[in-house]
């Protein structure tokens, strides 16, 4: 793994602007210059974009989870390709602050000095480094899971044209872009935390609404980012139902054309709750514009590989 840039000093976002129309509301465009980057780790202040308030990431006992449930990697993974924490870039969005603490899921204790990715698709869908891909109303991009079963019974009607997209469930795909917004890797502290800034993920036909992750340990974090050792996770985090069609209601997100799967329709999310990956959410339900703050704590076993 390699590193091309450190993350730097962020201004204020500006105010949202205010419409009409409530369904259309536009959301603050939050960049790598958008939002305050004081304190990212341990307890966090969220300037301006979550209204003021003291984001506590510590955790207590409680957060002695099983075994996170493995996923699949999908098709759009870019090998730490961004040594930073806040990987927003100029994308807009609902600004979300993520908070992740990874834990031996055997002692319970947290494991310092992992490298921890995290990648997902922006409010329309797209990811970056696979732009052609679309946003998969019409074509891409393909569901990051396994394939499911192939369907019994002959077809009554043969499809037409060429299928535009990688296959379902398809192997990793080679980028085909130089962009690289909502992706990025950063090394846990003491108590096995890391907190990146990103914006709420949007939707693209065939998934519900999720972050991509992977943890690596045994490695050595050195001048050039992080090198060696092995991926002993790699999982989704996933979001429930009401703050997906708050999300919805905001410009850009309502924007998005492409058919949207729900959490209890997406074929990954096992419906275990946080040992499946499901994200803690706190916002103002009266505003979700002003930002989400999501917390999981991660159970690995750091003596095994799970590449997904």
């Amino acid at each position: 793994m390699t590193a091309n840039e450190q993350p730097q000093a962020n201004q204020q976002p500006q105010e949202a602007t205010e419409a009409r129309d409530v369904t259309r509301r536009k959301v603050v465009a939050v960049g790598a210059g958008a939002v305050a980057a004081a304190g990212l780790g341990g307890s966090v202040f969220a300037a301006n974009a979550f209204a003021g308030e003291k984001t506590d990431t510590s955790s207590g006992a409680e957060d002695c989870y099983k075994l996170t449930s493995e996923t699949v990697e999908g098709p759009y993974y870019i090998d730490a390709d961004k040594i930073r924490r806040d990987v927003t870039e100029d994308r807009e969005g609902i600004p979300l602050l993520l908070a992740v603490k990874v834990i031996d899921s055997e002692t319970c204790r947290p494991i310092r000095n992992a490298a921890v990715d995290i990648w997902h698709c922006d409010a329309v869908g797209v990811y970056s480094g696979y732009e052609d891909q679309g946003n998969g109303d019409g074509g891409g991009p393909a569901p990051t899971g396994a394939p499911t079963d192939a369907p019994t019974g002959t077809p009554t009607d043969a499809p037409t044209g060429t299928p535009t997209g990688p296959p379902p469930g398809g192997g990793h795909q080679e980028p085909t872009d130089d962009e690289r917004y909502l992706r990025g890797t950063w090394r846990t502290d003491r108590h096995g935390q890391v907190t990146f800034r990103t914006v709420f993920p949007g939707w693209y036909r065939g998934r519900c609404v999720h972050i991509h992750t992977k943890v690596h340990v045994d490695g050595e974090w050195t001048d050039a980012g992080y090198e060696g050792g092995h991926a002993c996770h790699t999982g989704q985090f996933f979001f429930d139902e009401e703050s997906v069609l708050a999300s919805a209601e905001l410009e850009p997100y309502v924007s998005n054309a492409a058919e949207r799967t729900t959490l209890d329709e997406d074929t990954i999310y096992d419906g275990s709750g946080t040992q499946g990956g499901l994200l803690r959410l706190r916002y103002d339900k009266k505003d979700i514009a002003k930002g989400v703050r999501a917390t999981i704590t991660v159970g690995v076993d750091p003596e095994t590989s799970n590449n997904g």
